[in-house]
């Protein structure tokens, strides 16, 4: 059966989620799961959480764990990477160093200064788990969950490693929508394609109804306090936990992503929390933040504050009364692949065409068809013009940072932060040079040695 290698097995909670989804299918239950982690104390709860579900449900799956990275690879079918290099004390550094500098950012994991500095911390594992793959299985399927997803995904395609994205936001997104307008979430179909937390719904329909009357309508009632024609004059936001799996999209404040369908006509995937990091008109002043986001969230705060050993044991237990797949696509791609029984799932992977009016090559988030055959990305065609263009201003600041660690020239750093919509509104050429200095001296252990001063 299949070896199914996990590296960073020992992240809070989501790992051992995934490890639950895998185990939910009969066809993967006589797998072997190898679960590696640098954190040996780490690892050891999620493998004991793991041998303890298996034991309890009777299974014949084989859990090996160590903090060999070499050893985990040998051999493997699939390989899922959860890992945030530098764990929280790094994390720290990405929010902190650019909020002194006026640069708010609810997350920092995806675009902006903390995106491109939590990519480049991850850059030399990116290389030694790429080069590892060569030599030690070089037909594995790469699932990605690290952030900042597409500049992540992008890289280790460069790399040659055959690496597909996920994420959460399409079916977290696309579910809040259907409990807003009150509809079946199974009748709704839909269509989306864009890049990673900022992927279009084109389309959202229940049968031969088109349902975004209502839906603009409904949203502009419930989060534009009346105002619906005013676009930016008003909207609230949630967030996802990305890279933990902790969606909470549940509609309660979405201020901002209905100014954003507002001006650009379509509801995109991220929440309204996380998407103001992501534009320059929501966060430009204190005050407008408290407009736009009137209850902070603040996830370094909630990362600090984690009950890592408690939400195991908890996560533990509901999976022994029931053993039930999470909306996460992971698993599904693991089942299709091994049984050939097709699956379709939102996907991050390189833009072959996919995307017309997306440059080549950069990391787009489209539907891909899963089967024994491997993840197979469909060609979604021309977006809307306006929404290419908000998606071109990302892919923007992802292309420098993923071309600093290419080329190891320190100065498309520079460049990736200064083309930052946020922080390019925020901020001079010179501050924000100063500010992504402190940020290289702060993570400079981390670093390939080329980007460090």
């Amino acid at each position: 059966m299949a070896k199914i290698t996990i590296v960073g097995a020992g992240g809070y909670v989501f790992p051992f989620r995934l490890i639950g989804d895998l185990l939910s299918y009969p066809a993967l239950r006589g797998s072997t799961l190898t679960l590696m982690d640098i954190d040996a104390d780490r690892l050891e709860r999620t493998a004991g959480a793991t041998r303890a579900l298996v034991a309890h449900h009777g299974f014949p799956t084989t859990v090996e764990s160590t903090t060999d990275r070499r050893a985990a690879l040998a051999g493997a079918d699939h390989v899922i990477i959860t890992f945030q290099v530098g764990g929280v004390d790094a994390f720290r550094d990405d929010v902190e160093i650019p909020r002194r500098y006026g640069v708010d950012q609810t997350v920092g994991d995806t675009l902006g200064p903390g995106g491109v500095f939590r990519f480049l911390r991850s850059v030399v594992a990116y290389r030694e788990i790429a080069a590892d793959l060569a030599e030690l299985a070089p037909h594995a399927q790469v699932i990605n969950y690290a952030n900042p997803m597409a500049m992540a995904t992008w890289y280790l395609n460069a790399l040659g490693a055959r690496t597909v994205g996920l994420c959460h936001s399409v079916q977290g997104t696309s579910r809040m929508l259907a409990r807003a307008l009150d509809v079946p979430y199974d009748e709704v179909r839909f269509r989306a394609g864009g890049i990673n937390h900022q992927s279009w719904f084109t389309e959202f329909r229940r049968g031969s109804e088109d349902l975004y009357p209502r839906l603009r309508e409904v949203m502009a009632q419930r989060h534009l306090d009346g105002r619906a024609g005013s676009g930016f004059a008003a909207d609230h936001g949630d967030h996802s936990g990305a890279d933990r799996g902790e969606s909470v999209y549940e509609g309660g404040n979405e201020r901002v992503r209905t100014a954003i369908m507002n001006a650009f006509g379509y509801f995109h995937t991220e929440s309204s929390h996380h998407a103001s990091e992501y534009l320059p008109y929501f966060r430009k002043t204190p005050e407008m933040v408290r407009d736009f986001i009137p209850e902070r969230w603040d996830y370094y705060e909630i990362c600090q504050n984690h009950d890592e050993d408690g939400q195991t044991a908890k996560l533990l237990e509901d999976l022994k009364q029931e053993l039930a797949p999470s909306v996460e696509y992971g698993a599904a791609i693991v089942h299709s692949i091994e049984t050939g029984q097709q699956s379709v799932i939102y996907g991050n992977v390189p833009n072959t065409g996919l995307v017309t009016n997306l440059p080549d090559g950069c990391c787009v988030e489209v539907a891909c068809l899963v089967d024994s055959g491997g993840v197979q990305p469909t060609v979604f065609g021309a977006l809307p013009p306006q929404c290419a263009a908000v998606n071109r201003t990302g892919i923007n600041v992802q292309e420098l940072a993923v071309t600093a660690a290419l080329t190891g020239r320190r100065e498309h750093v520079y460049h990736a932060v200064m083309a930052d919509p946020l922080t390019s509104a925020l901020l001079t050429l010179d501050q924000i040079t100063a500010m992504v200095d402190e940020l290289f001296l702060a993570h400079k252990a981390y670093l390939p040695a080329e980007l460090q001063a």
